[in-house]
């Protein structure tokens, strides 16, 4: 729908219960070795826009590279093209959103994802702007110890990495390092 010269977010499409990675995420979570476990227990199907698999499996071949990749050739996370290059540069545009990020958000849209995986601060700005459900890589990782897949020193170990790869303020750090502590 166009108003005034300007293109609308409203998408029509039928539910399905999804789960859209965005590389920052999909390579933290590789990196501090949660992907396998995550993966392994979510009930929602995952799914990545062409243009994540390319930022995450198409340049390097480091660990997390391939442990993408290998989940992608188990289909236990699906690459799915996203149609609307439209609403991809509308959304680039409006939040300075590198492809990928634009993609993923767009895909979660078109798909009406239950949770979009992101990381990149401008993306998740997006996310709550245009009332997307969201996710970080810090926030799989204590949902991951919620629900008893890793133990505490388990999850600690992975916080260090996740210090060590991401780009948390402090302040993220030491709420998800008091909530895995007080976690079962």
């Amino acid at each position: 729908m166009e108003r005034k010269g300007l293109l609308s977010y409203n998408t029509v499409v039928v539910f399905c219960h999804m789960l859209i990675f965005d590389a920052s995420t999909l390579i933290l979570i590789a990196r501090i070795e949660l992907l396998d476990v995550f993966l392994a227990r979510t009930l929602l199907k995952a799914a990545v826009p062409t243009e994540v698999e390319k930022e995450c499996c198409g340049f390097k071949k480091t660990l997390d590279a391939l442990l993408i990749q290998k989940a992608i050739d188990d289909s236990r996370v699906r690459v799915i093209a996203v149609n609307d290059r439209k609403l991809v540069a509308k959304l680039e545009d409006d939040f300075s959103l590198g492809q990928g990020e634009a993609e993923a958000i767009a895909l979660g849209m078109t798909k009406r994802a239950d949770l979009l995986a992101i990381d990149d601060k401008n993306g998740i700005n997006a996310c709550k702007l245009l009332g997307i459900r969201f996710a970080t890589a810090a926030g799989i990782l204590v949902r991951c110890r919620e629900k008893s897949l890793l133990s505490r020193d388990e999850a600690l170990s992975k916080l260090g990495l996740l210090e060590k790869f991401g780009r948390y303020k402090r302040s993220i750090l030491d709420d998800v390092r008091a909530r895995l502590e007080a976690g079962k």
